[in-house]
């Protein structure tokens, strides 16, 4: 089986626990508005984000992402769509990852999309990562030297657990209009 095959299937197995896109209710909103808020807050006090929250055609804010494994992996989170610093509407990822890996843990993800083509990439579903995308993790500090690859660049913070990991695996995305 080839690294394709076992990411498609490792994305088909995160995507067989995903849950709907856009909360339910106006109190599901609300919530999930409160946390993107709290999460952008705590993204914006990293030094070297400024540029990206002023200078991108929109970003993705996904607040609490969970994820677990035990040799199979996946994760899931809700988020918020954000163009001209508004909220244009709801998202979710779903991962899959196959490897050496073992535990849980909760993060916070960031995506910025560079221009409008990536952005309407992402709100029309063309858009997946694939193992090559790599995230960057605010805490080592490498925000200020991060850039785009492929129209994207994605920020992670961690909120809880361990996760020890060693895999291969992709992100899909799922979005619908406020």
């Amino acid at each position: 089986m080839n690294t394709k095959n076992i990411i498609t299937l490792a994305l088909i197995l995160a995507g067989l626990t995903a849950c709907n896109t856009a909360p339910n209710s106006a109190e599901g909103k609300a919530a999930l508005n409160a946390e993107c808020d709290d999460a952008i807050a705590d993204f914006k006090r990293v030094r070297g984000l400024e540029r990206f929250f002023s200078d991108s055609a929109g970003y993705a804010v996904f607040p609490a992402v969970g994820k677990g494994g035990l040799i199979i992996g996946g994760a899931y989170g809700d988020g918020q769509l954000y163009e001209g610093g508004e909220v244009a509407g709801y998202c979710d990822l779903s991962q899959g990852t196959v490897g050496l890996q073992a535990g849980g843990q909760k993060y916070r993800e960031l995506i910025f999309f560079r221009d409008t083509s990536d952005l309407e990439d992402f709100k029309r579903g063309n858009f997946e990562f694939s193992a090559q995308v790599s995230a960057v993790a605010v805490e080592a500090g490498a925000s200020t030297t991060a850039d785009y690859q492929a129209g994207v660049v994605v920020f992670t913070m961690s909120k809880a657990g361990l996760m020890l990991e060693a895999s291969i695996g992709g992100q899909r995305f799922n979005y619908v209009s406020k």
